[in-house]
């Protein structure tokens, strides 16, 4: 399979181009598609059973989103150095204790962004340090069950939030991760 790409825009961590691709049935075609680093998003999960969830304003959507810490992977890093950045710079806090849940394709009709998730336990404060285009309204301590119950209203509708959240409760349940 051959591609050759035409970059239309790099911005940020949006690399937009246009692929022309033979498929897999000998079909050629021109795609669109946006390359991304990668990304970590955490579960933060406290001794009581609680998570950390932000509410953060998303411009796309016009609105503040309840979701977990999460964010892109900077060059040379690791997934799991990026969530321990993340879960610093977005909810102030570090963990001993890490487990790896899995991972998410976000969109992948037209962009390769691979989502890390992680559970964090033995949580203890750090200095926050937001992005300078982040805006994060307050930090909250949810149970877990009540996050999923959340989920089920309507009132989280991130989709990394949504399966974090679910594979951590499946994790701390006993199914393996990744499952």
């Amino acid at each position: 399979m051959r591609t050759s790409r035409r970059s239309i825009l790099k911005l940020g961590v949006v690399d937009f181009g246009v692929e022309t691709t033979t498929l897999p049935n000998d079909v050629t075609v021109d795609l669109p598609v946006v390359r991304h680093p990668g990304a970590a998003a955490i579960v933060a999960l406290y001794p009581d059973g609680t998570v950390a969830t932000l509410r953060q304003y998303r411009h796309a959507i016009g609105d503040y989103l309840r979701e977990i810490p999460a964010g892109c992977r900077n060059s040379g890093e690791t997934p799991r150095q990026c969530a321990e950045r993340e879960l610093a710079e977005e909810a102030g806090l570090a963990a001993l204790r890490w487990d790896h849940l899995g991972s998410i394709v976000t969109i992948p009709g037209f962009c390769d962004e691979r989502i890390e998730l992680f559970l964090a336990r033995e949580l203890s404060e750090v200095p926050r340090n937001l992005d300078h285009d982040e805006v994060i309204g307050e930090t909250e301590r949810v149970k877990l069950s009540d996050a999923l119950a959340m989920i089920r209203r309507g009132e989280i509708i991130d989709a990394k939030t949504i399966c974090a959240l679910h594979h951590a409760a499946a994790f701390l349940h006993g199914a393996p991760a990744g499952s």
